[in-house]
């Protein structure tokens, strides 16, 4: 799938795709001891990294694939579709600094969960909103705050919990773009990553929309 947006506005990395051509094989590191982690998909994973690397308690964040069958797949193969592949977060966090009940709270409200499609501007498969979990306690919570999300909604929530599976960590232009140096070419003109990202997601209509569903109840919006 590709992105569908405003006309002829991408990703600016896609510019930069042959970076990925020769991509070594990539592994997920195992979590800290004392630590958990939550992988979630909500659309761009520039933007979902982004926003959960702010919140106090978590130590970290990583943008990949996860959910298909596809061994390694690049983000080029992830977008076209075909993989099954979400593109998703993993999140890292201290539990004794911020509770998953309250990440998988605050991921709800950064998210549209009533879109089956993809999110904002970025349509199609590998878009979807997702959970990832690997026990009956994380599938549990899980239910817990999609239902919670629900209520305070009034409309249905689509995002499935699912089956934690392999967890592939994108390609390492992906990593922490929102707070890149490198100059990238852009639909707007050359600049750095981290205004490059700012620039998608405002042009993306993320902020606008969840600040439409959910109200000051967005812990993100407009961050």
């Amino acid at each position: 799938m590709t992105r569908i947006a405003f006309p002829d506005f991408i990703k600016p990395s896609l510019l930069f795709a042959l970076i990925a051509l020769a991509a070594p094989l990539r592994a997920t590191p195992a979590p800290a001891a004392g630590t958990e982690t939550l992988t979630v998909a909500g659309g761009c994973f520039w933007c979902v990294e982004s926003d959960f690397e702010s919140v106090p308690g978590v130590i970290g964040a990583v943008s990949g694939y996860t959910g298909g069958k596809t061994a390694n797949p690049t983000y080029d193969q992830v977008t076209k579709g075909g993989t099954g592949h979400y593109e998703a977060v993993q999140i890292t966090f201290d539990p004794a600094r911020v509770s998953r009940e309250k990440l998988l709270n605050m991921f709800f409200r950064s998210v549209d969960p009533t879109d089956a499609g993809g999110q904002f501007c970025d349509r199609g498969n590998s878009y979807r909103t997702a959970i990832f979990v690997s026990n009956t306690g994380e599938k549990t919570l899980a239910q817990q705050a999609k239902a919670d999300a629900q209520r305070a909604l009034g409309q249905s929530v689509v995002t499935p919990i699912l089956q934690q599976g392999t967890f592939y960590p994108a390609e390492a232009y992906h990593q922490d773009y929102y707070k890149g140096t490198k100059l990238v070419l852009t639909r707007f003109g050359p600049k750095r990553q981290h205004s490059a990202y700012k620039a998608y997601r405002k042009a993306c209509g993320r902020d606008a929309r969840v600040k439409q569903l959910w109200g000051s109840a967005a812990p993100f919006a407009g961050s």
